[in-house]
């Protein structure tokens, strides 16, 4: 079976979705049931071949961009390499393809939540989407109340949507690591958290793209308040300001009476993500929508104890591993920090309860399943 694969989020600096396809095209590389595949990754640019391990996966790289290079180039690349099905793991697909389509769809936050997007892109994304899931032989996603959500918000069968949790990808906490970018840190193999760690008590850690949704600021207002009766206490903010409307994250932290012991940066190299990792003590995240949030899984396995927003998708992926905040109020985020830190009887019941939420999630059994809806519906 030849399987095409729209590859365009392996370019640059991969997060999210480049993040996902990197991790099953990991296991593909290995897989023996992937062994008489042959695996075409399609884009318009160059893309990072350290997120192509294997050698098993073949680029095809053309001109072009965005939803032209998607909707003409695609197609004709799929036709010209008798493709038999075609992989689009962001979102959206061709709309007229030779080959059958699986296509992942993550969230839908711009149907849920449309005022965070401007009108032209929250129109674009909704009916590209929603036609690429009417089109395609199946669709995937990342989480049960992701399955929920397309089902109500686009209109599409549940009995289409086939829910494959993604794996957690290892970190060597505090020492030099493989390939990864800002946005990500992993865990240990054996999918257990790591319980050692270094450097200070007090430093609190998020890592990921910021956006509203994501609560960045009442973050910063939180922790500023904590700072005011705790002088060693540190937050480190890792990840792309894609705020929209765009809200100057810098001059929040200046203006939080706490700016110099916030430190803000959009990427950092990967040995210094790894020791950032190895340094913290907490990890907090306090999205209000997601497809899955991974990485608050990743600091379980680094050994961090997460802080999370109280939502219908935290509650399914953490379950008891997180200490969960009810609203994203400055005041409850500074008490739930300080109990993440001072605590040690929640500390120690979140990275035990951490062992067997890490076990449900494996690049192994995802790499598995997606494979066997593409042969199933090639």
């Amino acid at each position: 079976m030849r399987v095409a694969i729209d590859a365009r989020e392996l370019q640059g600096r991969p997060t999210g979705v480049g993040r996902y396809l990197a991790g099953i095209l990991d296991q593909w590389a290995t897989l023996p049931a992937a062994s008489s595949h042959d695996f075409l990754l399609f884009a318009p640019g160059p893309i990072d071949s350290a997120l192509t391990r294997g050698g098993r996966a073949s680029t095809v790289v053309t001109g072009g961009s965005g939803t032209w290079w998607e909707q003409r180039a695609l197609p004709r690349l799929v036709r010209q390499t008798n493709a038999d099905v075609l992989f689009a793991p962001g979102y959206t697909a061709p709309l007229l393809c030779r080959a059958p389509i699986v296509v992942a769809i993550h969230d839908v936050s711009f149907a849920a939540h449309p005022e965070w997007f401007t009108r032209r892109e929250g129109l674009r994304r909704r009916t590209l989407t929603r036609l690429a899931a009417m089109r395609a032989a199946r669709v995937l996603t990342i989480s049960e109340f992701s399955k929920r959500e397309i089902a109500v918000r686009l209109g599409i069968r549940a009995d289409k949507i086939d829910v494959i949790y993604p794996g957690v990808a290892p970190l060597a906490v505090g020492r030099a690591t493989a390939p990864h970018r800002a946005g990500a840190a992993g865990t240990p193999a054996s999918g257990s958290p790591a319980r050692t760690q270094q450097g200070s008590r007090h430093t609190v850690l998020y890592v990921g793209s910021l956006f509203n949704r994501r609560h960045i600021p009442e973050l910063i207002e939180g922790f500023a308040r904590l700072a005011r009766t705790n002088t060693d206490v540190r937050l480190e903010i890792v990840g792309d300001n894609r705020t929209g409307p765009r809200v100057d994250i810098d001059s929040l932290a200046a203006a939080s009476g706490a700016g110099d012991r916030i430190a803000l940066r959009s990427y950092i190299p990967d040995s210094e993500l790894s020791e950032l990792y190895g340094r913290a003590r907490a990890f907090v995240f306090l999205s209000e929508y997601e497809g899955f949030g991974l990485t608050p899984l990743e600091a379980l396995g680094a050994g961090i104890p997460i802080v999370v927003l109280d939502t219908p998708v935290a509650r399914e992926i953490y379950g008891s591993a997180a200490l969960y905040v009810e609203r994203p109020e400055p005041g409850l985020i500074e008490a739930a920090l300080e109990r993440i830190l001072g605590d040690e009887a929640e500390r120690g019941r979140i990275l035990t309860a951490a062992t067997d939420t890490l076990a449900r999630y494996s690049w192994r059994t995802c790499a598995e399943q997606v494979l066997d809806v593409l042969t199933t519906n090639a």
